[in-house]
Order: structure tokens, then C-alpha cells, then sequence
């Protein structure tokens, strides 16, 4: 068909196109800060839970202006087992995102951490809360998204599944959406194909019970 026959049927359905949001950068990899080698090297799939964690940091639009979120996934399950939420990019956004992991699930040291190459994970002070946990720091080469695509497949279901849906009046709208998605939602509820159609937590606890 034509562009012109489906745009009107799909005005006479009172249907619209969803289009994707403008694009803004996360990720500040101009810096001399230290680089972490690519020690996951795309190794995505891991035998038990807290041994592998991926993270990244996405934004999402509100009314007041942009919201940050940084999340922490565990490989295993592609549970997202920590995450924060702010107005800005800084350090203690990522931080408070591994924090929260490190507090729910208590990994043994030598856990593995990959993530961008990123000012905020490339920084003193994160590097510090790795060192204090006995945790091994892992990046991505520079300008290859692939090296970290568990995260990036989470923000992309994140954004098609909830925030494309809505459009937030405040950051505190967004919050408490995301939280609701995150923790109720994909966490606890929806299905994966790579944890043979369990949910995160279903999966963890049924490698608990083995």
C-alpha cells in the first residue's frame, strides 16, 4: 500500500505513529581518567547469580526536565538489582545504583562490574567503591554499544514497554512509574526467554532451590 491509503485508514481508526524521543548523550568518554580493560568481552550468559554485573545510565523526559536513571543488572537472570534515580549525571548516580546492589544481594568479592567508559564509572570515587568491595572493573571498547547489550536491551524494553507510553508532568511522575515497572514489573513478573519464560526472580530463586 501506499503511504497516502495508510495514513488514511489509520486516521480513520484514530490511530498515530509512536515516534521515538530525541536523543541525548550519557556517556562522556572524553576524559583522561583510567580505563578499565573489556574483561566480560561479551561473555553475557553466566552460570549463577553475583557474578556478573552489567550497568549503564539512560535519561527520560518529564515536564520539569530530563531524569537520570542508572541500573544494575545481574547477568544471570537479567535481574536489575540496583538502581537510582536523579536531575543530573554525577558520580553518586552510578554509585548509589551499585550501592544498592552490594546492600540487596551481598556478592562475594571478585564479583565482575562492566559498564561504558563513562567519566562517572571511570572516576575516583567509584573506583574507591569497587576497591572497598574487592570488585573487578570491566568497560566497553570505545564507541561499541555491543560490548555492553544487555543494558542497552533493557533501556530499549524499558522505553517500549512503560516510558513511551506515558508523558511525565514532574520527575516524582516518572519515579514512581519507573519503580513500579522495575521492581512490581519486570523483576517480579515479566517473562524471559533466556531464563526459559521466568521472571528475574523466579529464575534466581528456582537456581536457589536446585
Amino acid at each position: 500500500m501506499s503511504r497516502r491509503r495508510i495514513g488514511r485508514l489509520m486516521q480513520q481508526a484514530q490511530l498515530r505513529c509512536k515516534t521515538k524521543r530525541r536523543f541525548k548523550a550519557t556517556t562522556d568518554s572524553k576524559h583522561t581518567l583510567p580505563i578499565a580493560p573489556n574483561q566480560l568481552n561479551r561473555q553475557f550468559n553466566v552460570d549463577s547469580p553475583d557474578h556478573a554485573y552489567v550497568g549503564d545510565i539512560t535519561y527520560i523526559a518529564t515536564g520539569e526536565g530530563w531524569l537520570y536513571l542508572a541500573v544494575v543488572i545481574d547477568l544471570y537472570s537479567r535481574h536489575v538489582v540496583g538502581w537510582s534515580m536523579a536531575d543530573n549525571m554525577k558520580t553518586t548516580l552510578v554509585n548509589d545504583a551499585l550501592i544498592m546492589a552490594i546492600w540487596k544481594q551481598k556478592p562475594k568479592q571478585g564479583l565482575l562490574w562492566h559498564s561504558d567508559r563513562g567519566s562517572q564509572y571511570a572516576s575516583d570515587s567509584h573506583r574507591k567503591l569497587l576497591k572497598q568491595y574487592g570488585i573487578q572493573q570491566s568497560m566497553s571498547r570505545k564507541g561499541n554499544c555491543w560490548d555492553n547489550a544487555v543494558s542497552e536491551s533493557f533501556f530499549h524494553t524499558l522505553k517500549t514497554e512503560c516510558v513511551n507510553h506515558e508523558k511525565y508532568a514532574s520527575r516524582d511522575e516518572a519515579t514512581k512509574s519507573i519503580f513500579d515497572y522495575i521492581e512490581v514489573f519486570y523483576n517480579r513478573q515479566r517473562l524471559h526467554s533466556s531464563n526459559g519464560y521466568l521472571s528475574p526472580v523466579a529464575f534466581e530463586k528456582q537456581f536457589k532451590a536446585a
